[in-house]
This record gives structure tokens, C-alpha cells and sequence, in this order.
């Protein structure tokens, strides 16, 4: 994890002391469980609940521990017993180092996926609230970056709400994907341990009972879990991108808030970078790199081994830290951004009107030209306003073979724009449910 790119409620989650607390909440529902099967004296729960509940868990102490054992569990219990007395030796009782460990991951994954759910709600509600700001902003449409048909710059920004709603429902999907907790014992049997405990820790936990498991959870859940990760930061990128391309000096339709005091450049003093959006992209590369290891992780010698461990001790913090991180600057670009409606105008008006190129074709095709002919008449016309600059309608109205067929008013009633707006408040209602 690194500081710049972190937010704290999120490392807060990973922190050692954090992760000691859910395995020591583990270890203590899982003796309540076995003092109410009898497993263990009722006093001994009470009082590894009373003592452990009081510890202040010292992880240079557990780390000194881990040094001479070479196996972190142990260490801990090791460290537990010193708290809680010879209560501790009722501690674990049938069960082993991944029940801890698989349950405690998860639990601090559904955390940290509740958090990534509540970022995405805050930057739903800054596109919704910008996407109305501009539904009817009208701006020019682009494909391959190139000039196509208008529409509008709410729009733009209902397409985004759209698709992190989506991912909104991937992250929920996610969480509960990963929401599951084993206490089983060695490979999963459940010989030295009453599969009600488990059903007891995981519904303490907040989790379910893993339907089966070989020591370990399958981590075919946590791949998922991190390809979803990896899914939303495209996303972002996606937005992110789109930004950059609008704060370019050639279109300058948008860009992001430059605060007062901000330097864009330590040598050029005019400069006004799109440097949150880059560095989303970049970012968001990073979180889509974890998913890799995440799915080979999925593959592990029969009942277990180790191989994910080293893997996920790095992925769980650094992906969910990082995207979350990100989502919020991203939220904080949308709030903040810079919209000029005048600059879309200018930029939409650049062609002399070629964007309404179609709607003189399909006018052609009503009025009796082939296609093929049609698509011909309108082409060389617009190719010669895209070489020459001319006015696209004057082309056309001096064209004795477009005009055979078309009237200048009919001509002239295909140059309005908002023809091309009349289904923006559809497709805000299918979006926002209101328009």
C-alpha cells in the first residue's frame, strides 16, 4: 500500500492490529460454540472472550514470536495465551491455520467491498446530478475520433452513470461471492470439529457457511472477486479517458477543475494538465494486474498448499486500496469538472454541418434514389466541404442531382439539431428512471 494512492478507512482494514482482532473474534466464537456443545467448560469461553477482548494484540511481539516458530497462527496463539491464561489451551480446539486465515480474509474483503460499493454511490450521484446539469448540452458525437452526429454532453455522462450502476451490482455480487467462512479443520472433514461451530462463527462473522471445503476456501470465489475489481477500474479508465480527450487544447470541451495555486508544469507556466485522469489510468492498470494472479491462484495442490498465500497477502490491500482510492478521485473530478458548452458548439459547427450527412442520405432513399446513389450524391458533397471548408446545405442546394429530389426547405429542415436530441429524455428515463 502506498500513501499517496490510499485512503485511511480502507488501509484501516488491512492494518495488523485490524487482522489480529477478526482472527481472535474467530477463535472466541469458535469457543462459544464448542462450550455450548460441551467441547470446552463454559467458564473457559468466558474468560478467553473477557481477556482476549481486553488485549492490546503487540505485533512486534507477534513478530518475534513468528521469527522463532516460522508460522504466523501459532504465533499469535502463542501471544493470545500470554493474555488470556491457561484458558488458552481451549483455544483452537480442532481446528487449523486456514480457518482462521480463509474466514479472516474474508471478512476483511467484505468490508473492504462495502466500502468500494458506498465509492461508486458517490460518484452515481455526481454523474447523475452533472448528467442533468447537461442533458440537453448539446456536443458533437465521436467515433474512431472522429466527427459523427451530435448529442449531448448529459448524455455522455447517463452512458457512465449506466455502466458503474452495472458495476455497482458486479461489487454486491462480488461481496457476496466472497462472504463465506470455514472453520472445518485439517482438509476439511470436519473430524476434530462440529461443522455447527462453523455455522455458529459464520453467522457472528457476518458470513455464510462454506459449503465445502479442503482446508482452504476454493478460490475460484476470489477470483471473481478480484476480476470484478479489475472490471470497474476499466470502466474508470473508460471515463477517465474520455475526460482527457475533452481537455485537449484542439476540443477544450471540458476539463478538469485546475485549483487556485496549481502548477501544470515546472517549465512551462501555462499549463493545465489532465493529471487526475492520467493518473486514473494509470491506477486503474494496476488494479487490473491483480486479477491475473488472483485467477491462477484458483489452482492448488489437491486438498491445499500455500502458493495463494504470498499472493494475497499482496492483492487483497493493494487492489481494494487502490481502487478505492481512485474511485473517489474520480467521484472528485465529476464533481468538480469544467464544462464548456460554447466550446462543444464551436467544435460541432466545424464541418459546416457534415453530422447531418445521414439524415440527407436516408431523405434521398425516401424520395426514390437507390442507396448506392444516394450515398454517392451525399459523399461527394461532404467530401468536398471536408477538403474546401465550404457550407455543407449550400453544396447541396447547388447540386442539380440532390435537388432533383429534394426541395431547399426539405434540405434546409434536415440541418436542425435537435432532430437529433428528441430521445435524450428516453434514454434518461431508462437510465435515471425520470427524465
Amino acid at each position: 500500500m502506498i500513501p499517496r494512492y490510499s485512503r485511511k478507512e480502507m488501509t484501516a482494514i488491512w492494518e495488523p492490529e485490524a487482522r489480529f482482532r477478526i482472527w481472535f473474534e474467530i477463535e472466541a466464537h469458535a469457543a462459544d460454540a464448542m462450550a455450548d456443545l460441551g467441547v470446552i467448560p463454559k467458564e473457559a469461553a468466558r474468560i478467553i472472550w473477557e481477556k482476549g477482548s481486553a488485549a492490546q494484540f503487540d505485533v512486534a511481539r507477534i513478530d518475534e514470536i513468528e521469527r522463532v516458530t516460522k508460522h504466523d497462527v501459532i504465533a499469535f496463539l502463542t501471544h493470545l495465551a500470554e493474555h488470556v491464561g491457561p484458558e488458552a489451551r481451549f483455544v483452537h480446539q480442532g481446528m487449523t491455520s486456514s480457518d482462521v486465515l480463509d474466514t479472516c480474509l474474508n471478512v476483511q474483503l467484505v468490508r473492504a467491498a462495502d466500502l468500494l460499493i458506498a465509492d461508486v454511490d458517490r460518484l452515481l450521484a455526481a454523474l447523475e446530478k452533472r448528467a442533468f446539469e447537461h442533458k440537453t448540452t448539446i456536443t458533437i458525437g465521436r467515433s474512431h475520433g472522429i466527427h459523427a452526429e451530435p448529442t449531448t454532453f448529459g448524455v455522455k455522462l447517463a452512458f457512465a452513470h449506466a455502466e458503474f450502476q452495472r458495476n455497482r451490482e458486479r461489487l454486491v455480487a462480488a461481496r457476496k461471492e466472497v462472504a463465506t467462512a470455514a472453520i472445518s479443520g485439517a482438509v476439511g472433514t470436519f473430524a476434530n470439529i462440529d461443522p455447527r461451530i462453523e455455522e455458529h462463527v459464520a453467522a457472528k462473522m457476518g458470513l455464510a457457511a462454506e459449503p465445502v471445503s479442503t482446508q482452504v476456501i476454493p478460490r475460484d470465489r476470489h477470483a471473481m472477486f478480484f476480476a470484478t475489481l479489475g472490471v470497474v477500474a476499466s470502466s474508470m479508465e473508460r471515463l477517465a479517458i474520455e475526460i482527457r480527450h475533452l481537455q485537449r487544447t484542439e476540443v477544450l470541451e471540458a476539463e478538469e477543475y485546475f485549483s487556485p495555486g496549481q502548477k501544470g508544469s515546472s517549465a512551462m507556466p501555462h499549463k493545465r494538465n489532465p493529471v487526475l485522469t492520467e493518473n486514473l489510468t494509470g491506477l486503474a492498470r494496476m488494479v487490473r494486474a491483480y486479477a491475473l494472479p488472483a485467477m491462477e491462484n484458483v489452482a492448488l495442490w489437491h486438498e491445499r498448499d500455500i502458493s495463494h498465500s504470498s499472493v494475497e497477502r499482496m492483492i487483497g490491500p493493494d487492489a481494494t486500496v487502490t481502487l478505492d482510492f481512485a474511485l473517489n478521485r474520480l467521484a472528485g473530478v465529476i464533481e468538480n469538472l469544467v464544462v464548456y458548452p460554447a466550446n462543444m458548439r464551436k467544435n460541432l459547427d466545424k464541418l459546416g454541418g457534415l453530422h447531418n450527412s445521414q439524415r440527407v442520405l436516408l431523405a434521398l432513399t425516401q424520395a426514390g434514389a437507390s442507396r448506392e446513389e444516394s450515398y454517392a450524391l451525399v459523399q461527394r458533397n461532404a467530401m468536398r466541404t471536408w477538403e474546401t471548408g465550404a457550407d455543407f446545405l449550400a453544396g447541396l442546394k447547388a447540386d442539380k442531382d440532390v435537388t432533383a429530389r429534394l426541395t431547399d426547405a426539405q434540405l434546409e429542415a434536415m440541418f436542425d439539431d435537435g432532430y437529433h436530441l428528441k430521445h435524450v429524455d428516453t434514454i434518461f428515463r431508462r437510465v435515471f428512471g425520470r427524465a
